[in-house]
């Protein structure tokens, strides 16, 4: 059966190590009939949560007049959320986890979903990347029902398009195909 595939990519860079390998998972994904989407978090507007509470306190809607409403909305439509982030100094980069805060408002809703997640890194330790995986685990401890299904550790990668002479490629492929 053919699922509902949200990709958000939070690389500051089209064609970056993580974008790249985005577009591999949602290669296999397409392939195998899923519906996906592709959301590139630079070309949206998503300012950061400024701590109001109208949504938390008040049970409304978050003020702020920007993109991030429009992503929660198909986070919540998807069956499968998929997560991808550069690594900065050993964590997600701030368009990844500003993007994550502005689900407070709605977050509750967000739930019965198969999450994965890519990284690309410049280290080469799957071990040391585990902290950024963890920051991504953060937020589905916060979700009704969410089940990690896989990870791709993109490591080894820094300058741009060094992923593409790793096995990561194929490993986001095949992760898109087995959805």
């Amino acid at each position: 059966m053919a699922k509902k595939v949200l990709i958000l990519s939070s690389s500051p860079r089209r064609g970056g190590n993580s974008d790249v390998l985005c577009d591999e998972f949602m290669k296999g994904a397409l392939e195998e009939g899923n519906e996906v989407e592709k959301i590139f978090l630079k070309d949206k507007t998503v300012n950061p949560c400024t701590g109001c509470s109208v949504c938390s306190m008040y049970g409304k809607p978050c003020p702020q007049k920007d993109d991030a409403a429009e992503i929660v909305e198909k986070m919540i439509a998807a069956d499968v959320i998929v997560m991808a982030t550069p690594v900065y100094f050993y964590t997600m980069c701030g368009q990844m986890k500003i993007m994550i805060d502005r689900c407070c408002a709605r977050y509750t809703e967000i739930s019965n979903k198969e999450f994965y997640f890519i990284i690309a890194a410049a280290e080469n330790s799957k071990a040391m990347m585990e902290r950024t995986i963890d920051g991504f685990r953060g937020f589905l401890d916060c979700l009704e029902a969410p089940q990690e299904k896989g990870v791709v550790y993109g490591v080894g990668a820094w300058k741009v398009g060094e992923i593409k002479d790793t096995p990561h490629m194929k490993e986001a492929y095949e992760m898109g195909k087995r959805i």
